[in-house]
């Protein structure tokens, strides 16, 4: 009952959902849950009905997000589940639900969330529109670090295609500083250093700049966007993070021809060739080598 209050409780405006017609559910349908979540309307039906007790972390961790759960509401959830909440030392997925609202309200714009280590956790339709879906990538690879510091046949990372960034060198060098920062934050994270280590043995580059002590913080990027259905499209970045969470956002000019081709962008939907993916949840694009 608890899953099914927080679920009537949510507006589908409040989830980035169209409205849609006349609807007899007070807040989000089951169906709609199911795909913010990824998971099954099945699934969802079990848990509700308390047939299924005993879900996966990351299962818990996609109904908070997809839910707007406060910290002590997403807590509660991992404690029904017979789970232990993320401790403070874990890296965090959890979007607040003031800062989800805020997202919301950015429908002319490209935005991705990504977490500590540049894991990305959700995205909006405009950004799949303009790099590509990134729940059709392996979840290992959903990580802008790795989109900006490429490992052996790695494949398609969050950029789909093509970006150039006309400040790489110093995009490196902010990457780096955030991952070394995240390693003073969460000692030990397996993920962290599991991602540092395959950065470190698979990119020199990134191992130049991690033994050198590099530091850099994030300012103000132009890119250009090598769309394959609509051609280039000039994008301006702006970056805000604090210690657990970053947003990326990628605007166009208003009036431009840019923006008519985001908007073109935004209709053709996934270019011909790649699978349709589940709009769930980030990474500024890669440059002469991928961002």
């Amino acid at each position: 009952m608890t899953l099914r209050a927080w679920r009537d409780r949510l507006s589908p405006a409040a989830a980035g959902l169209p409205a849609g017609r006349a609807r007899r559910a007070v807040g989000l349908r089951r169906e709609e849950l199911a795909d913010l979540a990824g998971i099954s309307v099945d699934y969802v039906v079990r848990l509700e009905q308390g047939r299924f007790s005993s879900p996966s972390a990351q299962v818990v961790a996609a109904l908070a997000r997809a839910l707007q759960l406060s910290v002590a509401e997403r807590d509660h959830l991992y404690r029904l589940a017979g789970l232990v909440p993320p401790a403070g030392g874990e890296i965090s997925e959890h979007i607040p639900p003031g800062l989800r609202r805020a997202l919301n309200r950015l429908g002319d714009a490209a935005v991705a969330v990504f977490a500590a280590d540049w894991q990305v956790i959700w995205w909006n339709r405009g950004w799949a529109a303009l790099l590509g879906d990134p729940s059709t990538v392996p979840v290992p690879l959903r990580n802008f670090a790795r989109d900006t510091f490429p490992v052996g046949d790695d494949g398609p990372g969050m950029s789909q295609w093509p970006v150039v960034s006309h400040a790489h060198h110093e995009v490196e060098a902010a990457i780096v500083s955030d991952l070394r920062q995240a390693t003073g934050r969460f000692p030990g994270n397996p993920r962290l250093t599991r991602l540092i280590r395959s950065l470190t043995d698979g990119n020199p580059r990134f191992a130049e700049l991690w033994s050198a002590g590099a530091v850099g913080t994030h300012r103000e990027d132009h890119k250009v966007v090598e769309h394959p259905a609509v051609g280039p499209i000039e994008v301006d970045c702006d970056v805000m993070s604090d210690a657990d969470l970053k947003v990326v956002i990628l605007t166009v000019v208003p009036g431009t021809e840019d923006e008519s081709k985001f908007r073109l962008a935004l209709v053709a939907g996934q270019p011909a060739g790649q699978p349709a993916g589940q709009p769930a949840g980030l990474s500024a694009a890669t440059g002469a080598s991928r961002r």
